[in-house]
Parts: C-alpha cells; structure tokens; sequence
C-alpha cells in the first residue's frame, strides 16, 4: 500500500473492520488504525442475531471455528410465563445465530479485512488534523510501541470513524447525542455453567432496581459452548430515575432469581461484571462531513427494541464503503452525502417506531401489560420477535408500525406524544 491510503479506518471493530472489508474487496487501498493489539476485551453481550450472520456469511466467515457456539432462537420469561421461539424462516437472513466473544470474532473479521488487502496497524492511536476552520485535513498516528514519540501524519482522501460509542475522534469533529433519544446502561459479565450448550438465547423480560422496582430493559444469557456464558442485564433511559440506577446491583438481582438449570452462583463467576453507556437509534450526528463518516457505535447504530448493535455496525460499515468507493471513483466527495440518505431510506421508520416504544414501555405498568398479554400469546410474540430483531420480509416493512398500534391498544397509550418523540 502507499504510503498516503485511500481511505484510513479509525477503529478496527465490527464497523471499521466491515468497511475495510468492502473498501479493499472493491480496490481501495485501506488503512486500519486500532489503538488495541487482538484479540482485545470489550463490553457485550456477544450474541449475534440472523442479521449479523448474514453479513458473515457475505464476508466469507469460517462458522467452523470453536469458539463459536450456535443458536436456533430466544427463549423468553416473565415471571412464571415462558415462551421458546426459533429465529423466523427468512428469505435473506438464515434462522440461526451465533454466541461468540468480541475479543475473538473482532480478531476474525480483522484478519478477512487484511486478506482482502486492508493494512491493519495495531496499537495505534489516530487523531484529526484539523485546518483553522475546523475541517479535517488528516489524520495523525501515534504507535504504543515506538521507542521515540513519533507521529506520522497522513492525507487519506476519506477518514472512517469507526472507533465506538465514545468516539474520541467522531466528538473532535463535532459529533454529539441527541439528548431527546434513549441510550443503554447495560453491564455483562461470565460465569461458568453446567448449561452452557443450551441452544437458545435468553431473555428475562421483568428486571428490577436494588429496591424492586420493575425497569424498562432485559437481562440475558447467551450461552458460549464452552462452559461459561455471557450474563448481562441492559436498561434503557426512558423513564423517571434512570441516573439513579446501579446496573450492578440490577444485575446481582437478576442473577439472584435465575432458574436452577444454569447453576449460576456466586463461585461461578469468572470475571467482575464490566459495562458503560450505550447510544442507540443513529441518535449522533452528523454522522457525515466533507471527508469522513462514520459508523456501527461512533452513530449510535444500535436497535432500541433489544440493545443488538454488531449487526448494524457491519450493515453500516458496508453501507460506507459503497458511498465511499462511488465517490472516490467518480472523484467527487460531495457525494459522501449519500450515505446519510442510505441511513434514512434503510433505518428510518423503523427507528422512529423503535424510540415510541422504548419510551412507552418507561412505564412500568405498560411493561407488565406487554409481558403478561405477549407470553400468552404465541403467534403474538412470533411476530413481535420478528420485529424486535428487525427480521421483516421485504414486503412487511409496514409490521413495525402495526405492532406498535397493536401495542399502543393493549395498554392503551395514546399515540400522539410517543410518535412525536
């Protein structure tokens, strides 16, 4: 590769390493710059949906490896009501999933990148170079493991922003939240299991504070095959007291009241529970400026309905190469534009949907009313799943809208100050 790349990628986890992926597979010379070395830790819960899957399958994936443990569906429980679902039939996407650790799936998705031709530098820590305007004119490197403090400056024609939900770099260039929209607090940690084969997702829908109050959110346990599995619990910023939540303390709770057959005690833990802040529903901007955008976590590329954001991160990371590949070829930057539009026209009306209803359910009683009627109801929750892990047919694009009606009947919420949010 030359010494000024194509395009340099900030950030080499599912995002950056999607982009990389198509940037190079269409004939861009690209650079990723990852301030960690691989396989490195970071906070998830580590399952991936059908969606996810397919963009793996399309990048030419090894499911063979043994780190990977399937997944045929989500099993769901409130309370005494429980329901198992399998991931719906599909046209697109497969019906199954995965559990994998990020530290070892971001690695195989690096190493695809680089066999495609991307240059992957590790330890290595980008900054913008900014003009007096403030616009971005290069990207500065600083290696972890240079002998001398030396920083290289490069002149790429595009910068990627794929560096996660703190985006250092995306903030540098003007990137905020939009304090209007819902996030994540969620925290994970491992445990070994006796029940760690389990073939199913699961989700508990009734989660509580360390004082017992019902939160809008779920805990899970994605089970890794290997004798350990991921527990975490997630709520969302919806409702009146979220700063005061000690996600912690919401998680020992969950554990406390899990079922018998996952043989989770207090020996069983393997690491201390970690977990931060998540943004969801593309709620950063911008995401795109004249010579850069950005992607997967640094836009909050995160579904509100379930907290699922690797899936999104690779949609987007390969969203961003299309636009960007077409806008280096005709020689036009202008056209980075397109990708803000490619966000709208692919994500939406499904976001605007997904935010109404994370602010319905920050009430508690609307929550229970969802739990209690939905896990009586089978073909309720089919449908419901389909659109929580946004696994809609081409031709029901329209069947989050309607789900949200059905929903808004149910508890009887009046539409109008949810679908204003």
């Amino acid at each position: 590769m030359s010494q000024q790349p194509d395009v340099v990628v900030v950030g080499g986890g599912p995002g950056g390493a999607a982009a990389a992926y198509w940037l190079a597979r269409k004939g861009a010379s690209v650079l990723v710059v990852e301030k960690k070395s691989y396989p490195r830790e970071k906070t998830c819960g580590d399952g991936l949906t059908p969606r996810a899957v397919r963009q793996l399958i399309d990048m030419g994936y090894d499911f063979d490896v043994p780190e990977l443990h399937r997944v045929t569906g989500l099993r769901a429980y409130a309370g005494e009501l429980t329901i198992e679902l399998p991931w719906p039939r599909h046209t697109i996407y497969p019906d199954w999933g995965v559990v994998i650790r990020r530290a070892d799936l971001d690695m195989h998705v690096a190493r695809l990148a680089e066999k495609q031709g991307a240059v992957i530098r590790e330890r290595t820590e980008a900054a913008p170079v900014l003009d007096a305007g403030g616009r971005l004119r290069g990207v500065s490197l600083r290696s972890a493991d240079a002998d001398v403090e030396e920083v290289e400056v490069l002149s790429p024609k595009v910068v990627v922003i794929a560096d996660g939900s703190l985006s250092r770099f995306g903030r540098a260039m003007g990137a905020v939240r939009r304090r209007d929209y819902p996030f994540g607090l969620a925290v994970r940690g491992y445990h070994a299991s006796r029940n760690s084969t389990d073939p199913m997702l699961e989700s508990q829908l009734n989660i509580f504070d360390s004082e017992g109050r019902a939160l809008p959110g779920y805990g899970w346990i994605f089970p890794l095959g290997d004798g350990t599995i991921n527990i975490g619990a997630g709520v969302i910023s919806s409702f009146k007291g979220w700063k005061d939540v000690n996600t912690s303390k919401v998680l020992d709770a969950y554990i406390a009241g899990l079922p018998a057959y996952w043989g989770v005690d207090g020996s069983s833990e393997i690491t201390k529970p970690i977990g931060g802040k998540l943004p969801m529903s593309f709620s950063v901007a911008p995401k795109v400026g004249r010579n850069w955008l950005a992607v997967g976590d640094a836009v909050g590329a995160v579904n509100p309905f379930n907290g699922e954001g690797i899936d999104y991160a690779y949609e987007t990371g390969r969203m961003a190469a299309d636009v960007i590949t077409e806008a280096i070829g005709a020689d036009d930057l202008t056209r980075l534009t397109r990708y803000r539009d490619a966000l709208e026209d692919e994500y939406g009306d499904y976001h605007r949907v997904a935010r109404a209803f994370v602010i319905a359910v920050g009430n508690p009683r609307v929550m229970r009313t969802l739990t209690r009627t939905g896990l009586r109801s089978r073909p309720l929750m089919e449908w419901v799943l389909k659109v929580m892990a946004n696994l809609l047919e081409p031709e029901d694009y329209g069947m989050a809208e309607r789900v949200f009606h059905a929903i808004e009947k149910i508890v009887k919420v009046g539409p109008e100050p949810l679908l204003r949010a």
